[in-house]
């Protein structure tokens, strides 16, 4: 199956917000340590795809903090 950026972005938006309304279960917490692990995979992912975008720009890099703070956030959230 393949899908283009705008459709994987929709994707990534439906899945926040399913994560949202998951996390007003009181039982929420058994999954807590799996869930800081895939958010952390997704956003490093994010960030990988955020450079991707703008390396197909030409001109300057507006992107760099926002990807280095994704890998920063990715990085808190997998205790490294």
């Amino acid at each position: 199956m393949s899908v283009n950026e705008y459709e994987a972005s929709v994707v990534i938006k439906s899945g926040a917000e399913l994560l949202l309304s998951a996390s007003s279960d009181p039982r929420s917490y058994e999954g807590c340590a799996a869930v800081k692990a895939n958010v952390s995979a997704a956003l490093e992912l994010m960030a990988q795809a955020l450079e991707n975008f703008e390396a197909g720009v030409s001109g300057p890099n507006r992107s760099i903090g926002l990807v280095q703070d994704l890998r920063r956030v990715a990085d808190d959230l997998a205790g490294k």
